[in-house]
């Protein structure tokens, strides 16, 4: 477990332990969002496989997640970044992000990216700012 603490609807936990993720909860959250509509179960597992996971939880029961693709030292990209809709605008979002910012294991890195449609507001007070140079921003994709 990174931190718990009390809140006004229970206890609020956040925690690296892979073992802890209800996987069904994240792929049903997750097959109906814009950024991954259609992601499979097992498509959900190996992305939970080959990242650095946080899962927070309300009276132990999970509430959301977000996953780190990172090398530990140069590079970290958050994704699949997401709280309940029953749970959001409770302070959840910017428990679990300063988690992450916070982890020890992710202290060396660098660089620190994303994409957003709509949450700018939240990742700016963690110091997230516009690319610098987007113009050197390449991307393949396959769809």
């Amino acid at each position: 477990m990174i931190c718990s603490a009390s809140s006004p609807y229970g206890l609020v936990s956040v925690s690296t332990d892979k073992n802890k993720l209800d996987v069904p909860f994240i792929q049903q959250f997750l097959k109906d969002i814009y950024w991954a509509a259609g992601r499979t179960m097992a498509e959900v597992q190996i992305t939970i496989d080959n990242s650095f996971c946080f899962g927070i939880y309300l009276n132990d029961k999970q509430i959301g997640f977000a996953r780190v693709i990172t090398d530990y030292v140069v590079l970290a990209y958050l994704m699949d970044v997401f709280i309940a809709e029953e749970h959001r605008g409770k302070g959840y979002s910017s428990i679990l992000i300063n988690s992450m910012m916070t982890e020890p294991k992710l202290k060396e890195v660098k660089i620190w990216r994303l994409a957003t449609s709509d949450a700018h507001f939240l990742y700016e007070k963690f110091g997230f700012t516009a690319l610098e140079n987007p113009e050197k921003m390449m991307e393949k994709k396959i769809i």
